[in-house]
């Protein structure tokens, strides 16, 4: 027994569908026929799952988390604050999981477990947002708030789908953000970038909220480069039209669209424009500073 490896296991029971729990058994199992002692943490509110990161991730061998996009942020951010280079699994069990999309992890809970016993790990770039840590994207302007807004049990009924629909009653008062850009590419030379803007987002993703496919983009989420898209103010109908299709299709060609790469990037804007952090709700600030952290975590895939 002694010399089994420590598995410390963190489950949000709440995510999407709650189907995770329905596999507790399975999972556990399994980890224990692969060699492992495993501990099993359930969150029941918002940072639990940072702080068992935290306060357990430097006593095992592998930290394994099961639930969304935020849990799986709030883990990372606390291995890499308390400067933890643990091996991390990820069982995803939200309501679209970009993040395991973007790294090619199984959809079936029983294969993405089967994924972190034979799989890996691999270093990927993670993102910070004026210090706090995020997975795989920061974005402001129309269409983000509907990540935090959406109550948690029509996200369970609904999934994915309750996105969408809020995200279409947002399209009936979009507004712009006048924003300057400052772009580093890891060079001493600077890009700086003014105009107004709907949305604006940082992302180290090959897909955001399931409907943006970045994949024509060629993502490399271990390149030390997040990808910067700007959408501008549309003027019209037809402009909204040609927009939505160029991101709904991932080709991005659009006028009224800028894609860029860049090491870091800042951005000066109203101090009262939120931001979301991979789902999850992020204060204002005038001045945002966004920075690569490359390869920040080890994941199993």
């Amino acid at each position: 027994m002694n010399d089994r490896k420590k598995l410390l296991f963190i489950m949000n029971p709440k995510s999407g569908l709650m189907q995770a729990p329905k596999y507790m058994a399975e999972i556990i199992g399994r980890f224990s026929d692969s060699g492992y002692l495993t501990q099993v943490l359930m969150t029941t509110g918002k940072g639990d799952a940072r702080d068992f990161a935290a306060w357990y991730g430097g006593t095992v061998d592998t930290v394994v988390v099961s639930g969304g996009d935020g849990t799986l942020n709030e883990v990372i951010d606390g291995l890499i604050s308390s400067g933890l280079r643990t091996p991390l699994g990820y069982i995803p069990a939200g309501s679209t999981n970009d993040f395991a999309s973007s790294v090619g992890l199984p959809k079936s809970i029983p294969a993405c477990v089967e994924k972190i016993i034979s799989g890996t790990p691999h270093p990927v770039d993670i993102g910070s947002f004026n210090g706090r840590y995020f997975s795989y994207v920061a974005s402001f302007g129309a269409f983000t708030s509907t990540t935090y807004s959406v109550p948690q049990n029509i996200k369970n009924i609904l999934g994915h789908s309750a996105y969408v629909m809020a995200g279409i009653k947002e399209l009936t008062h979009i507004k712009s953000i006048h924003a300057r850009i400052t772009l580093e590419k890891g060079t001493p030379d600077e890009e700086i970038h003014e105009g107004d803007y709907v949305l604006g987002g940082v992302c180290n993703s090959r897909s955001i909220g399931g409907i943006v496919n970045l994949q024509k983009l060629d993502v490399d989420m271990n390149d030390g480069l997040m990808e910067v898209l700007l959408l501008k103010m549309p003027k019209d109908l037809i402009e909204l039209s040609d927009m939505t299709a160029s991101i709904l299709n991932g080709t991005f060609k659009s006028h009224q669209i800028e894609k860029y790469s860049a090491h870091n990037v800042t951005f000066e804007l109203d101090e009262n424009t939120h931001w979301t952090l991979d789902g999850e709700y992020e204060k204002g600030s005038g001045v945002c500073e966004i920075k690569t952290i490359e390869s920040a975590i080890s994941l199993i895939s």
